[in-house]
């Protein structure tokens, strides 16, 4: 039982760390109305193990944080990649296809807001949706697919723990 509890927290805070580090690798990517956030390819990864959903979590809040984003951005932002993590993980045994279509959803709905009224962006909510859900659409949907079908050959989606070598 301790184990798990030990596997859980480790992958948990391996994903919230590499969420972090792709965030900060890629900032001019990761922040403003026109994004592509590399780190979000990572949302699939609630299909493959339910310790995605707190470590996404964890480091979409962190990544925000050390990325000097205004605080509706670290509390809201953070809520929309946790509600994409939660939606893949309830999906998690259906079409892979699936998997990526919460986060682009919940980010597309939130995060327009986010930008409107915490940085004051005077773009259309409509237009920043547009460019807010093509970028999810490039992190989530191909680089997410990507790294879902090169997870898939080892681990499979609803496991709990890394296929054995």
């Amino acid at each position: 039982m301790k184990d798990k509890k030990v596997l859980f927290l480790t992958q948990a805070a391996m994903i919230a760390a590499v969420y972090v580090v792709l965030t900060l690798i890629f900032a001019p990517f990761s922040f403003s109305e026109i994004q592509v956030r590399v780190s979000e390819a990572l949302t699939i990864l609630p299909a493959f193990t339910t310790a995605a959903v707190p470590g996404l979590f964890v480091g979409c809040v962190l990544a925000n944080i050390l990325g000097g984003a205004a605080l509706p951005d670290i509390v809201f932002g953070s809520i929309a990649t946790l509600i994409g993590a939660v939606c893949t993980w309830k999906l998690r045994n259906r079409s892979p296809y699936l998997a990526p279509v919460p986060p682009i959803l919940s980010n597309t709905l939130i995060i327009p807001f986010v930008l409107r009224y915490a940085y004051g962006v005077l773009l259309p909510v409509p237009v920043m949706m547009l460019t807010v859900g093509i970028g999810e659409v490039i992190s989530c949907g191909v680089l997410g697919m990507i790294l879902y079908f090169a997870l898939g050959k080892k681990w499979k989606p609803g496991q709990q723990t890394a296929a054995r070598s």
